[in-house]
């Protein structure tokens, strides 16, 4: 005869907490929704509400768009009842290892010959951050990218980039070539003055170095802008 004190193994007797875990062991995480993945990372729900009903509401708090999610800051994530520091941290945390994941993907890939070859990592790499940031990419004889570096972070106008620090950069990495970088979170890909001026002094000084910039790319929600493809290097 049966048992029927004896707990049932089956997943609709588990803790609501833990069946996103129990999935993933038995299908694997491919067969998980976007609000499963982010149950695991939340791991524990709050007094009221699950850890899948708290992944739930983080999804409709970025659109249910995990680009849209990967902006949000620590204390945005922190709006939702049940969301403290320690699983605000692990879910961007895990949002950027997604994101370094993707452009590394590209990065592997990537022998540079036009500006629309680099345009997906770097977009990918900087284009949702919601201040500007300036980067350069350091490239070899064969145009394979050695290195990747945000050089300066600025406010919501703007970054300025110190070209004695890039061409350190360039000398440690042994580059032959670089190419400049900075987002524009308004979106406006259209290059400013100061854009201009920057990227004539960056290439004049590495011109007495040997070392040949290559482009400029301005990145933002709506595409790219390159220096080199508009005339202006």
């Amino acid at each position: 005869m049966e048992n029927i004190n004896k707990p049932s193994t089956s997943i609709k007797n588990w803790a609501v907490d833990d069946r996103p875990r129990e999935k993933l062991s038995l299908k694997g995480a491919a067969v998980l929704s976007d609000s499963e993945l982010l149950a695991i990372l939340i791991a524990n729900g709050s007094k009221e509400k699950s850890a899948v009903q708290l992944a739930k509401e983080v999804l409709q708090l970025g659109g249910h768009n995990l680009n849209e999610l990967g902006k949000l800051s620590l204390k945005e994530l922190q709006k939702i009842k049940g969301i403290g520091i320690a699983k605000a941290i692990t879910i961007a945390a895990a949002l950027e290892i997604g994101r370094r994941r993707h452009a590394s993907a590209a990065l592997e890939k990537t022998v540079i010959k036009t500006s629309s070859d680099i345009a997906q990592y770097l977009r990918a790499t900087i284009k949702d951050f919601s201040y500007e940031v300036f980067a350069v990419l350091f490239l070899n004889k064969a145009n394979k990218i050695n290195h990747f570096e945000i050089i300066s972070r600025g406010g919501l106008t703007g970054t300025v980039a110190d070209p004695r620090v890039i061409l350190k950069i360039a000398l440690e990495q042994e580059a032959t070539s670089i190419i400049l970088c900075h987002n524009h979170p308004s979106g406006n890909l259209r290059p400013s003055r100061a854009d201009e001026e920057l990227t004539q002094k960056i290439k004049t000084a590495a011109r007495y170095l040997d070392i040949l910039m290559m482009d400029h790319l301005i990145v933002s929600e709506e595409g790219y802008y390159s220096f080199a493809d508009g005339g202006l290097l």
